[in-house]
């Protein structure tokens, strides 16, 4: 199969809009998603930025190609093709996903001036994260296009072929949820509760450190005052009570 360049989307006789393969889509979202953790996650736990500042180029090179250039050819969508090339494809309107990537292509433009140009450290920049790793994941995990729904909102013409149907179909009653499906969630909830309750016993019969009584000063070790000395990376980014937490400091 070959494309052209400079175009968004397929062009097909069967449909009235240009369209992209949700599948490979969800696929490319799904990779995006994962290498954002691992970059968020290091610069939450370790403080280092580095991959932070890579994943931002690599995916502001991303979405520019998505938008200016040609979707078929965003590494992201072109590893995901590969991935579910054996999968019949599910086509979904284009229009709406150009809306929602050009939201992805505004995150990505404000990460590379917040983390790359000025080298910010602050709550902005969670907040842009996290955006973007919500928009990813219920792109990913559940085929659900939040941008696409925007794109509803502002737009006269509603947006066609939307991933599973979702622009038409309504579910029947049948299908729909009841009072019934609440009762495992209470049940799992029940059993985290005692099982955190059980985790807590452990601790305090294994020695581990726990909360002080107020009125008690625990005796101060050397040995731990030394291991929970926060490091300057944590006091730099405002995080000296969350790194003390994940280091069970006290």
């Amino acid at each position: 199969m070959s494309f052209q360049w400079f175009v968004f989307g397929q062009v097909k006789p069967e449909f009235a809009v240009p369209v992209l393969n949700e599948r490979a889509v969800r696929a490319g979202a799904g990779l995006l998603f994962f290498f954002a953790m691992v970059a968020f996650m290091n610069a939450w736990l370790s403080g280092n930025f580095a991959p932070t500042r890579v994943f931002v180029l690599a995916f502001l090179f991303d979405f520019v190609v998505r938008l200016f250039v040609n979707p078929a050819y965003a590494p992201s969508l072109v590893i995901g093709q590969l991935l579910v090339r054996r999968q019949q494809p599910e086509w979904t309107g284009a229009p709406q996903k150009r809306f929602a990537w050009a939201i992805g292509l505004v995150l990505a433009l404000t990460m590379f001036v917040l983390v790359v140009v000025q080298g910010v450290i602050g709550p902005v920049n969670l907040l842009v994260c996290g955006v973007c790793l919500m928009l990813l994941f219920f792109e990913s995990a559940f085929g659900i296009c939040i941008g696409c729904w925007v794109y509803n909102k502002f737009n006269a013409e509603q947006a066609r072929l939307c991933p599973g149907g979702a622009c038409e179909y309504v579910a029947p009653p049948t299908d729909r949820l009841g009072w019934g499906h609440a009762v495992p969630l209470v049940l799992l909830a029940f059993v985290v509760a005692l099982a955190v309750s059980h985790e807590k016993s452990r601790a305090v019969s294994a020695g581990l450190p726990v909360a002080n009584t107020p009125g008690q000063p625990a005796a101060l070790d050397p040995a731990e005052i030394e291991r929970c000395k926060v490091p300057d990376f944590a006091k730099a980014m405002g995080h000296e009570d969350k790194w003390k937490l994940h280091n069970n400091c006290r």
